[in-house]
């Protein structure tokens, strides 16, 4: 027995007691982990903050944590009066069925019409419309006081909110109706009403109690509102439904998520348990690299959420992924002990280390650059990553030699895999082949137009159509704000935030005019500045004296108006404390860090091509900024799709490095499979016309990662059968693995599957030419060293 084979001394023992100990802290924080639920799926906490304007993303994450937690729901029949019973008997069964999980607004209860007019009362002389403004400033008093008269002799033409002498003009009536159209909504008979498409609509507007990204994957908001729903139509079968939330889509993405854990998880483990008992005919490897897998993936997601304050489900579906790679250093080690039945477990690991950790630290190197973005789910995907293949890792150098007892059987499989290596060709010339293989793929892809670069933010989501259409619905029946573009309004104060909303408005009031957009919503629609409210006072008082003065020259009376204006302007604080300010209230952000802020939403924008025009309305108007989210995103993402392509260079040029301190000259061997694998899948993707985007990249760079692997084992291990039986079997369970990623429902990890699905295979097959030729003297000098 030689001295590698002797038995294990003290420094075996304490790394496998030691790792152990690691294992079982895991499982106590495992049960702690999921007992308090810390996985996020929100879909935006991917994505990197844009340091480029911190303003903007502090407003957004403000106006996502406002909106994040409110359902709306419609229901309607043909008659009011059903309509009203049936949201009692929705509001019933739904208090049943989700009561723990939803509360409702009862808005409509707590704002009347009455209790709004009595807040508004006092500054009714100081609050109008910009045209009643322009009608004030520009018509004769002779002309107001005919309308004065009109109005008086024929009071039924126009409702009124107050009488003659306290408004002859009807600017307070005018004005609330301006307020009103900004949401189709009305009270009604204690209800929020509102008639559309033939239907008289109850609006039932709900919060869920904590956060929307931390709902289950089970679909307990979807079915008890369609629970809620059939018990309405068992008595009313013509009541329609239509819901709209950011919680419900969260759920739908949970639901989604938790199945494809599911199918890619338990799907890609099944399929290498599978492989490893046909390779080695044998229960013991089957549960020894499942238990591999399985504590990788539990120190992963452990290490993970003390590094990051929620780990994101979208983690979890590409680290289900990470069985395919992990068991490369399970099955490496036991088709090494099919070849060496002879030598002990100890002394075989000995000899196999230095390839394993060299293996680990070129799929680290991959990993890691994916962690270089500032894109949070990245950083947590490569931690969950290496720690993960770290601890698989591990888990076979210090256990596997101690549970691995007794010998291995002989397996057919494995032999008949083994010796196909014998018949695989070498590549004669491969370098200068290569080489030249490798600028011909780069001209034709020049001859081809180049990539179809895509870096649009749907790429990183696919919403649920349904709810898509039903969050569009509302919008157009109530005559909601689309969040996807907005101003941000930013001052010292608060007055001078609302004055710097009005001279926006007027920017905007021209573009509503020319029809760019329908309208907009701003905290000054119902709070003017101080300076406005001032300057529209005197207009009113100036348009009352003189129509006061012209009524009683031509009737003899003495009017006179009744009560006396507020001394002090009405201020957002006031409106705050208000019922009436509930639909508004997400508009106004506060103050932060020194600053206030708000929001000025839009509704009815025509088209994209709009956008530029409603961006340029901002010119020269300072703390107002543009934000068209969308647009943002996809810039992050095609910055980020090009610093990445950067580090997936950089991440080639890294790897040839260390494969060089291994190998010398003979490292190219190891590293051009990779490299033409790579080239082709680009160059496959580009003829297919399928778009190239960020996820393509992070794809490639795994693919650095698992690929070089092959080309290392079959350099440490040249004409070995058994080296290339564990380089076949670990290809195809990575394959099955990716292969699952790419039927998932999300484009983005689709498009990762893809590309893996086409690049693994391309090594796999590239990885044998690459081994030295019987007369490569100089290369067979260089890895004897």
């Amino acid at each position: 027995m030689s001295t590698q084979d002797a038995q294990p001394g003290w420094l075996w023992r304490t790394a496998a007691l030691a790792w152990l100990l690691v294992t079982i802290a895991v499982g106590v924080h495992q049960w702690q982990f999921w007992k308090h639920d810390g996985i996020d799926t929100d879909v935006m906490a991917l994505l990197p903050v844009n340091e480029q304007a911190p303003d903007v993303a502090q407003a957004t994450e403000q106006l996502v944590g406002q909106m994040s937690r409110q359902v709306v729901v419609l229901l309607g029949t043909g008659e009011w009066n059903e309509t009203r019973s049936a949201a009692q008997v929705f509001r019933q069964s739904l208090g049943a069925g989700a009561g723990a999980l939803l509360r409702e607004d009862a808005m409509a209860q707590k704002t009347s019409i009455d209790a709004a007019l009595g807040f508004y009362q006092p500054w009714r002389d100081r609050l109008l419309t910009p045209e009643q403004r322009a009608m004030l400033a520009g018509t004769s008093d002779a002309a107001m006081v005919q309308k004065a008269l009109q109005d008086l002799y024929q009071p039924a033409v126009q409702a009124r909110l107050s009488d003659w002498v306290s408004d002859p003009l009807g600017l307070w009536t005018q004005w609330w109706t301006a307020r009103g159209a900004q949401s189709q909504a009305r009270p009604r008979d204690g209800e929020l009403w509102v008639a559309a498409g033939g239907l008289q609509w109850s609006v039932l507007q709900y919060t869920l109690e904590g956060s929307a990204f931390r709902l289950s994957g089970e679909p307990v908001l979807g079915h008890a509102l369609q629970q809620a729903l059939a018990n309405v139509q068992a008595k009313w079968p013509g009541a329609r439904m239509v819901v709209a939330g950011v919680p419900l889509h969260a759920e739908a993405a949970a639901v989604q998520a938790n199945r494809e854990i599911n199918t890619i998880g338990w799907g890609s483990l099944a399929g290498v348990l599978l492989l490893a008992w046909l390779a080695f005919r044998s229960l013991r490897p089957v549960a020894l690299v499942g238990v591999s897998l399985l504590v990788g993936c539990a120190v992963a997601l452990s290490v993970t959420a003390l590094f990051f304050a929620q780990v994101h489900l979208l983690t979890l579906v590409f680290g289900a992924s990470l069985v395919g790679v992990a068991e490369d250093y399970g099955i490496h080690y036991f088709a090494s002990r099919q070849g060496a039945p002879g030598r002990s477990p100890h002394g075989l690991m000995r000899g196999l280390m230095p390839a394993l950790w060299l293996a680990l630290g070129t799929s680290a190197i991959a990993y890691l650059a994916l962690g270089a973005a500032a894109f949070p789910g990245l950083r947590q995907m490569a931690v969950f990553s290496v720690v993960g293949l770290t601890a698989a890792m591990l888990t076979v150098v210090c256990w596997f030699p101690w549970l691995d007892r007794g010998s291995m059987p002989h397996s057919p499989v494995a032999q008949s895999i083994g010796q196909t290596l014998m018949a695989w060709p070498r590549w004669r010339h491969a370098l200068p082949g290569s080489v030249a293989a490798c600028a011909v793929l780069v001209l034709l892809l020049w001859l081809l137009g180049g990539l179809r670069v895509q870096d649009d933010v749907r790429q990183l989501q696919n919403a649920s159509t349904p709810l898509v259409a039903q969050q569009r619905q509302v919008s157009e029946i109530l005559g909601l704000p689309s969040p996807a573009q907005f101003y941000l309004v930013q001052g010292k104060t608060p007055e001078q935030v609302l004055q710097r909303e009005e001279e926006l408005k007027d920017r905007l009031d021209a573009l509503v005019a020319r029809q760019v957009l329908a309208g907009y919503s701003a905290v000054s629609d119902w709070v003017p500045s101080a300076r406005r409210q001032d300057g529209d006072a005197q207009l009113v008082a100036r348009a009352q004296t003189a129509v006061f003065k012209g009524v009683n020259t031509a009737l003899g009376e003495d009017f006179a108006l009744v009560g006396s204006p507020a001394s002090a302007p009405l201020t957002v604080q006031a409106w705050l404390a208000q019922p009436i300010s509930a639909a508004a209230r997400p508009l106004w952000l506060g103050e932060r860090d020194g600053s206030y802020r708000s929001l000025l939403m839009l509704r009815g924008v025509k088209g994209v091509e709009a956008l530029p025009v409603l961006e340029g309305a901002v010119q020269g108007l300072e703390g107002v900024a543009w934000v068209d989210k969308p647009a943002e995103i996809s810039g992050l993402l095609q910055r980020y799709r090009i610093s990445m392509t950067e580090l997936l260079l950089l991440g080639h040029a890294l790897v040839l490095a260390a494969l060089w301190l291994r190998f010398g000259s003979k490292a190219w061997r190891a590293w051009m499979p990779t490299v033409l694998a790579s080239l082709v899948v680009v160059g496959a993707l580009t003829a297919t016309g399928a778009p190239w985007q960020l996820f393509n990249v992070l794809a490639l760079m795994l693919l650095l990662g698992v690929g070089i692997d092959y080309g290392i084992f079959l350099q440490e291990h040249e004409d070995d059968p058994h080296a290339w039986l564990a380089v076949v079997i670990g290809a195809g369970s990575t394959w099955l693995s990716f292969g699952l990623l790419g039927l998932s429902q999300t484009p983005a990890l689709r498009a990762f599957g893809l590309t893996l699905m086409l690049g693994l295979p391309l090594v796999l097959v590239l990885a044998p030419l690459f081994r030295a030729g019987m007369g490569d003297t100089n290369d067979k000098k260089v890895g004897a060293k």
